[in-house]
């Protein structure tokens, strides 16, 4: 059963990258210069936002088209970037069907605000073309930084309880693997970034469908 609920009004201020960036593009970046493509660099990135991260990487060469449910992220996306493909959708749509498949699918920060994470994986892992690479980012959760965190009362706010459209699914890199590997990737790997790995703000999981 697919489970579908409304965030179209996720919303933008405007089109400028955000502080997670500073610690997820040179990884993200580091990891598309390591791959060996044998077709044009074309990427698709599930959960675009506001396309900054599209913008970055087309600056360095890169074919990128997205989907996002946020009205205001792809408004501010088409009007700071009107040479992109960006346009509202969501994981539940037939995105293959649209846009076809992809050596490269990246999504960043947006498997945390998911209500249905097998449908969203199941959506990404089809949106790869057959010995492609897909590479996702959530905020890392472990034993020690979640005792840390209660510790200095920082709990609340890492949970983000009261935040509209937040957080709902809190990802180790165990759980996140099972549903990765339920979804069909192999060769699965991760990274932690973000301050040191045992207090990491995130992580970021490289991952291939079989060829």
């Amino acid at each position: 059963m697919t489970v579908e609920v409304d965030i179209s009004g996720y919303s933008y201020e405007n089109a400028y990258p955000n502080s997670s960036h500073a610690y997820l593009l040179p990884t993200l970046s580091e990891e598309l210069a390591g791959l060996r493509l044998t077709k044009e660099k074309r990427l698709f990135e599930l959960g675009c936002g506001n396309g900054s991260i599209a913008a970055a990487l087309s600056t360095v060469g890169w074919e990128v088209s997205g989907v996002d449910p946020s009205e205001e992220g792809i408004a501010q996306a088409n009007k700071k970037y009107p040479e992109l493909r960006l346009e509202m959708g969501s994981a539940y749509d037939d995105l293959v069907g649209r846009f076809g498949r992809f050596p490269v699918v990246t999504s960043l920060e947006v498997i945390e605000h998911v209500y249905a994470p097998r449908d969203f994986l199941n959506s990404l892992f089809s949106l790869v073309e057959p010995g492609g690479t897909a590479i996702i980012s959530t905020p890392y959760h472990g034993y020690l930084k979640n005792l840390v965190l209660a510790m200095t009362g920082k709990m609340d706010a890492h949970f983000t309880a009261t935040w509209d459209h937040g957080h709902i699914k809190f990802w180790s890199i165990r759980t996140l693997t099972i549903l990765l590997e339920e979804a069909g990737f192999r060769d699965i790997r991760f990274r932690r970034v973000g301050r040191i790995p045992v207090l990491a703000k995130s992580m970021v999981a490289i991952m291939k469908r079989p060829g």
